[in-house]
């Protein structure tokens, strides 16, 4: 919550930003707030730090724990006033993502959980969705990658493709069983997927790439080709069978 009252002092739909000078994305008081008071909360002695608004340390490499946080992800929607954009927060032990928090201040939605304890939507237990095999299945896609095209191949009866904003909000969606599935097929960073990974494992899902294969994390590149994000037999799906088809 800390981060949420950081946040506070900014509207969204009405702040300025500036591009950062790689990729020029756009960037905002807002995040930098938020990983101001993040980094002096959250990391202790011997803890690694990994944020999308701070200047990476390659020490992070060598400690067991660290923490992936993205201040807001989804920065383009709380510039734009969309209600799809969080603070995401994901804990490593050893390279495994073991907790996360979500927490989407426009809609109040916090989900949170760990491997050891399960996940939580505003205090509520809650798990990934199990569909049958006649179920149509509901997936939160990109905007951006809907506007490239990159959805048509996947628009079919099976699927119910519905856009939003922040991939880590998506994630937090799907751990609480409120979409059955995300997947991007594009360059995503372990900031940007840390939380949601812990979470939707805890909640009895999967996380992978789209070859099948375990995300590994604390890499020295931290950047991830595609990304899947399911409950179980929606994920294996996705990898056997749907990602097949569409190449």
């Amino acid at each position: 919550m800390a981060a949420a009252e950081a946040v506070a002092p900014f509207e969204p739909g009405n702040v300025a930003f500036e591009r950062k000078e790689v990729r020029g994305d756009p960037v905002t008081a807002a995040d930098e707030a938020a990983d101001a008071v993040l980094r002096e909360i959250l990391p202790r002695d011997g803890e690694g730090w990994l944020s999308e608004e701070s200047v990476d340390d390659a020490t992070r490499l060598g400690c067991h724990r660290v923490w992936v946080v993205d201040p807001i992800d989804g920065t383009r929607e709380f510039i734009e006033g969309v209600p799809e954009w969080c603070v995401s927060i994901g804990l490593l032990e050893g390279g495994v993502p073991v907790a996360g928090g979500i927490y989407n201040p426009a809609t109040e939605e916090m989900v949170i959980g760990s491997l050891s304890e399960g996940v939580t939507l505003n205090g509520s237990p809650v798990t990934v969705t199990s569909p049958t095999t006649d179920d149509q299945v509901s997936v939160l896609a990109s905007r951006s990658e809907i506007r490239r095209g990159e959805w048509e191949r996947f628009q079919n009866g099976r699927f119910a493709v519905r856009p939003c904003g922040s991939v880590a909000y998506k994630m937090a969606l799907v751990a609480a069983g409120l979409a059955d599935a995300t997947w991007t097929l594009v360059g995503k960073s372990e900031w940007d997927v840390a939380g949601g990974t812990a979470l939707v494992r805890a909640a009895g899902g999967v996380v992978t790439l789209a070859d099948g294969s375990a995300p590994a994390f604390n890499q020295t590149k931290p950047v991830f080709p595609n990304f899947v994000a399911a409950g179980r037999e929606v994920g294996r799906l996705a990898v056997e069978e749907w990602f097949q088809e569409a190449g």
